[in-house]
């Protein structure tokens, strides 16, 4: 595994995704139970198999699960063989999960905590990543433009996204109490960051209370910020440029969440019965 390792940090992969290739990589060796070096490309074959049909595990998974096996035959071993014609499970369409402005205010009215609520304000009004938001350190916020400067996100890329009135208020908050220097959130650990694992908590925490029946994550938070942006009227090339979306694909499958134009559509019951009712 050390090897492995050391061919993904050389080929520049996040620490994310290392962990989880080192992860994936584990589980397929240990599934063959073998030598990596002589699986063949039925054993990889039953593999995915095992993990689509036993395991019921998203294509995403598997995606990056056959991503990871095909880095370590390519990089560690330098063969091809077993990975000619490997066929990848085909991509799913899967819509994000929003929540609506009142559910947004009701999650934001349990969190009493400074630097949780400055947090949570932070990723909706900032369309930020939980990644992004703990990695966070005070000099990227420019208070003077009012934007924030994310500094190497996905894909190892940097950009610049909205900075709230109303968050920079909570920020202010926040920082007259804690007083942080070099990390925005700091964690329990000197000189490190707050776990994405905490936001998570801190969010769930909020949900519980606010009673939001929705199976959503943090991630929401930044779904509803370019759902909300597009049902307000902004261009879909800005939400792309504030979200860091590489491709405008990504960014419009907002468009099939966002009632801006289906809310303008009358169904046909309504046109029947409406008047009835």
């Amino acid at each position: 595994m050390n090897e492995l390792k050391e061919q993904l940090i050389l080929k520049g992969y996040t620490h994310k995704t290392i962990k989880a290739y080192i992860g994936h990589t584990k589980r397929f060796l240990q599934f063959i139970n073998k030598k990596g070096e002589d699986a063949t490309k039925k054993d990889i074959e039953k593999y995915m198999f095992e993990l689509l049909n036993q395991q019921q595990n998203s294509h995403s998974y598997v995606n990056q699960s056959l991503s990871a096996i095909k880095f370590l035959y390519k990089h560690v071993f330098n063969k091809n063989e077993p990975l000619c014609e490997l066929p990848r499970p085909k991509k799913e369409n899967k819509l994000p999960s929003v929540l609506n402005k009142e559910e947004v205010l009701k999650i934001f009215n349990q969190v009493k905590n400074y630097k949780h609520k400055a947090i949570l304000y932070l990723v909706y009004s900032s369309g930020l990543r939980v990644g992004e938001v703990v990695r966070l350190k005070v000099e990227d916020i420019d208070t003077e433009r009012m934007m924030i400067h994310v500094k190497q996100g996905k894909g190892r890329n940097d950009r610049y996204t909205l900075l709230s009135e109303v968050a920079l208020k909570a920020l202010r908050k926040y920082a007259a109490i804690d007083k942080p220097e070099t990390w925005l959130f700091p964690g329990r650990k000197e000189g490190s960051f707050l776990t994405e694992r905490s936001v998570q908590k801190i969010f769930s925490n909020a949900c519980e209370k606010a009673k939001i029946c929705k199976n959503v994550s943090v991630h929401a938070l930044r779904h509803s910020f370019a759902t909300h942006l597009l049902e307000g009227g902004t261009d879909l090339r800005y939400i792309q440029e504030l979200l860091g979306h590489k491709s405008s694909k990504t960014t419009e499958i907002y468009t099939h969440v966002s009632n801006k134009s289906l809310s303008k559509i009358q169904s046909p019951l309504d046109r029947l019965l409406g008047s009835e009712e």
